[in-house]
């Protein structure tokens, strides 16, 4: 690693990105894809995974939040985005004059668009997001008919146009998301039978797209299969033909040799069993690198994977290398691509007893992005 490199980085490989975008759109088959750039881009950089994304193939985006979608047309970003998270009083006016669409779960936040319509003098683009059992945010479906008829008027006096219905699915087991798709079914007919006709009906997220037909409609909405991370514990990506575009990596900045029975980091849980070489790399939990792993993850250096030993600490974290011949200034891959040998996202999240997703998302603002 050069002297210069940056002392904590995670590389991000766009053509990666663009590759999973890529084979996802094969496998799923929709006529739209949605590619979920939300917190930054999973920690990956909302940006330039969009417009890798879009080069993939996507063809619309999707954010949380209002200010993630100016973020992405404030960087000249044209495709179509989505936000469907909203503060109690959103400003839906710079939504519609930066042209993005709203997803919208209340009658109260469907009253705010239309009234923002009507302030602007144009048509806001709503996608009604349905509630259909993860009881998070989402109209409920006692409130179904009313808040379709309400969109319907809004639409007929051409303050609105509704684009799409989604929802989203718990993926607790095969027999509830089975439920939460005939839910769905159901808030189909409710907009149909209001008079409304959406281009888009999402339902699928990265799992179900993958391994749920049913619930693909025509719209899937992937977020966490675009960066190579899979959505299933159990499973490697690479079972569905994507592959890692992160890699975390740092450098040794000091080389110690202790004793058998000598202590290491906060509260000594780690004891050398004998005579070992340890490395000290300058990552820890303000970096995103999970206390929870603790003593149970494991780094590559050299090509080698060796163990975490003792606490992380906030600032670094000590590797036990044993005989290895390690030295200043080597590299260190915390997690990345395991077709190079390194540990995976999905192997930190097992150490760390939490899933791939807050792997990658919790990177900590000293931890530079760099893209290949």
């Amino acid at each position: 690693m050069s002297e210069l490199s940056p002392l904590r980085e995670a590389v991000v490989d766009l053509g990666a990105i663009r590759g999973n975008v890529e084979t996802l759109r094969r496998t799923i088959g929709t006529e739209h894809l949605i590619a979920v750039v939300k917190a930054n881009g999973y920690g990956h950089g909302a940006v330039p995974v969009a417009r890798a994304a879009l080069a993939g193939g996507a063809d619309r985006l999707g954010v949380a939040d209002l200010a993630e979608a100016i973020e992405l047309r404030e960087a000249g970003i044209t495709a179509p985005v989505l936000a469907w998270l909203h503060d109690s009083d959103p400003d839906f006016d710079t939504a519609i004059a930066a042209g993005i669409e709203v997803g919208v779960s209340t009658l109260a936040q469907l009253d705010a668009l239309t009234a923002a319509a009507k302030r602007a003098g144009g048509t806001a683009v709503a996608h009604l997001k349905l509630d259909t059992g993860l009881s998070r945010n989402g109209v409920a479906p006692d409130a179904w008919p009313e808040v379709v008829r309400a969109a319907h008027a809004a639409e007929t006096a051409g303050l609105l146009r509704v684009a799409g219905v989604f929802s989203h699915l718990s993926g607790t087991d095969a027999e509830s998301d089975a439920a939460q798709a005939d839910a769905f079914d159901r808030g189909l007919a409710e907009a149909a039978r209001a008079g409304l006709n959406p281009e888009l009906a999402h339902l699928a997220a990265s799992g179900a797209a993958l391994t749920l037909p049913r619930c693909r409609y025509n719209t899937a909405r992937v977020g966490i299969a675009i960066y190579g991370v899979s959505p299933f514990p159990e499973r490697d990506p690479s079972e569905f033909g994507l592959r890692p575009a992160m890699t975390l990596r740092s450098r040794v900045v000091a080389v110690r040799r202790i004793q058998e029975g000598q202590g290491v980091s906060y509260g000594h849980t780690y004891r050398a069993l004998r005579d070992t070489t340890l490395a000290l790399v300058p990552v820890g939990y303000a970096d995103g690198v999970p206390r929870q792993a603790s003593g149970r993850a494991e780094v590559s250096i050299g090509g080698l994977r060796h163990p975490i030993a003792g606490r992380v600490a906030m600032d670094q974290i000590v590797i036990a290398v044993g005989d290895e011949p390690v030295q200043v200034g080597d590299e260190v891959v915390l997690f990345g691509d395991p077709a190079t040998g390194a540990p995976s996202a999905e192997d930190w999240a097992r150490a760390a007893d939490t899933i791939g997703y807050e792997i990658v998302t919790r990177l900590g603002r000293r931890v530079t992005r760099s893209y290949v």
